[in-house]
């Protein structure tokens, strides 16, 4: 075995050196890890271990381009090592590189995948991808392999909430709750899936949040919020979403910036002469995308319309948005930016619109139209009527101080960042409200609009308006939508399964006095009177 020797002249083998390095790593010393690793592989440039804790440092240090050099050395000197591909799938999702991910996704599964933390991974990829059910076999794999791990039977339990097996998701939240009370994620799920009728819990959850680190603290003042709110404790539900809020915001990197200019080179590029031109798309009619902010009632409209014997539900799906990402040259690795929304003008429209159906087969089971609800493909209207002119596109308006609102007690996974803070929230609506009435310009009758409030109070005539859209015929099913089962892909997944009220509308109201700035911002904007 080779051998260096470390500063106080003692002889050190490779294996030892990768130990202390791994030891470093793990307790958050990789400057130290790293020189632990030059050594290692100077020693022995052969050394599998070595490259991939090179790998590991450099996606603690936020370094992209070394981690895929260090995982990528291992792939070449081990092509059977699933763990470095699966890292590698992670790192291109990250860099915007969805078609490089499925690659690597695709040899880490045929490597074979054994240990618990890259079946995880594999999950967490696959989710990343938009394929749920992909995802939750993997969460399960992980689960078994290392039953005692919360951190995997939380990732399970969010994919069975996105699925809709919402009884299995509460079973396993339970099992991690009673093992330990303190996994803050499981106490926010677990919330968001009962209806709390004490404020005693939501009391226990604030008090822990308080000394809480800001990571777990966001997750437990939103669960206490939530649970706030079932009991009308008004007060003490808007505090908790606040801190929840503020600690959420100290964790996430918003560019207000570069979302205002992608909002602006939206309109700059898309103008009416674009819109003018003739384009070959894909002439499939089976998409109908419902559009429009988080929380406004995208997902209630979805489960009307799969309601119809016709349609099916294949969720929130990412895949549009991929499927853009995969055919732009150069694609900056942000979902959305200035740079990104320039190259869109010019794709063909006609491979997006073919690669959006090959990659949203697996999701779908087989009826002849489909519903893809992410809220933000509004961004992407011009792309999906150049690619899919024959597809649907309805997009939900809700009263913005409700809307606004909605977010902001909402904790988010990984989107949706201008919403933790009352004045970034209420610029991003304005962008987003200018946006909206920019395309409705330029393609006119192009989408429908369709209205929360007038839904809930008067579900009848809107349903029919909107299946009337979709040139479907008429079908008594879809005003019984919260009779089904099924997956419900959404934040909204226990609220759906009731019946259309209008408990949501005003709701804002509650807490008009805490939320002044969100207010007093649309009010200069002219968005709210």
């Amino acid at each position: 075995m080779d051998r260096r020797r470390n500063g106080n002249g003692a002889l050190l083998q490779v294996d030892e050196l990768l130990k202390r390095g791994f030891a470093a790593l793990e307790e958050g010393r990789p400057r130290e890890a790293a020189e632990f690793c030059r050594k290692a592989i100077a020693a022995d440039p052969l050394k599998v271990e070595a490259h991939f804790l090179v790998g590991l440092v450099a996606l603690d240090m936020n370094d992209l381009k070394t981690a895929t050099r260090g995982f990528g050395s291992v792939t070449k000197l081990d092509p059977g090592h699933a763990a470095a591909f699966a890292q590698l799938a992670r790192i291109f999702m990250r860099m915007g590189q969805p078609a490089r991910a499925e690659r690597a996704l695709m040899e880490a599964k045929r490597a074979g995948v054994n240990e618990a933390p890259v079946a995880d991974l594999v999950g967490v990829v696959s989710s990343l991808l938009g394929d749920q059910r992909e995802a939750e076999k993997w969460y399960r794999l992980a689960c078994e392999k290392a039953p005692e791990s919360a951190a995997f039977a939380v990732n399970l339990a969010t994919a069975l909430i996105f699925l809709g097996e919402i009884v299995e998701a509460k079973e396993v939240l339970e099992r991690i709750l009673s093992r330990d009370a303190t996994v803050a994620h499981a106490q926010w799920l677990y919330s968001s899936l009962v209806k709390a009728d004490s404020p005693d819990r939501a009391r226990k959850l604030a008090a822990r949040a308080a000394t809480a680190d800001r990571y777990s603290a966001a997750f437990l003042y939103y669960a206490a919020g939530k649970e706030f709110e079932d009991c009308s404790a008004w007060d003490e539900a808007f505090a908790a979403f606040d801190a929840g809020a503020r600690a959420k915001r100290s964790l996430v990197d918003y560019d207000e910036a570069a979302e205002a200019a992608t909002f602006d080179t939206l309109m700059a590029t898309f103008t009416p002469q674009w819109a003018a031109q003739e384009r070959e798309g894909s002439k499939d009619p089976s998409p109908i995308f419902v559009v429009g902010q988080p929380r406004t009632g995208t997902t209630l409209i979805e489960r009307i319309i799969s309601s119809h014997s016709l349609v099916e539900s294949a969720g929130e799906l990412q895949q549009f948005g991929l499927s853009a990402r995969r055919l732009t040259p150069d694609a900056e690795p942000a979902r959305f930016s200035a740079a990104n929304v320039r190259k869109w003008a010019s794709l063909d429209f006609k491979a997006l619109g073919e690669e959006y159906l090959r990659v949203t087969k697996p999701m779908r089971a087989g009826a002849p139209r489909f519903v893809d609800k992410l809220p933000n493909n509004y961004l992407h209207i011009p792309l999906i009527i150049a690619a899919l002119p024959n597809a649907k596109i309805v997009h939900l308006t809700r009263d913005p101080m409700d809307a606004c609102f909605a977010s902001f007690k909402q904790l988010f996974a990984d989107a949706y960042f201008h919403s933790y803070d009352q004045e970034e929230l209420a610029r991003h609506y304005i962008r987003y409200a200018m946006l909206m009435e920019h395309w409705r310009r330029i393609f006119p009758g192009r989408f429908l609009d369709i209205s929360y409030e007038a839904t809930v109070a008067n579900l009848e005539p809107q349903a029919r308006r909107l299946i009337a859209y979709l040139g479907l015929s008429w079908e008594d099913a879809c005003l019984a939508f919260h009779e089904r089962e099924g997956a419900v892909a959404t934040a909204s997944a226990v609220q759906v399964r009731e019946k259309a009220h209008t408990r949501s509308i005003g709701r804002w109201r509650r807490y008009e006095r805490s939320l002044s700035p969100l207010r007093n911002a649309l009010s200069a904007a002219g968005v709210v009177l």
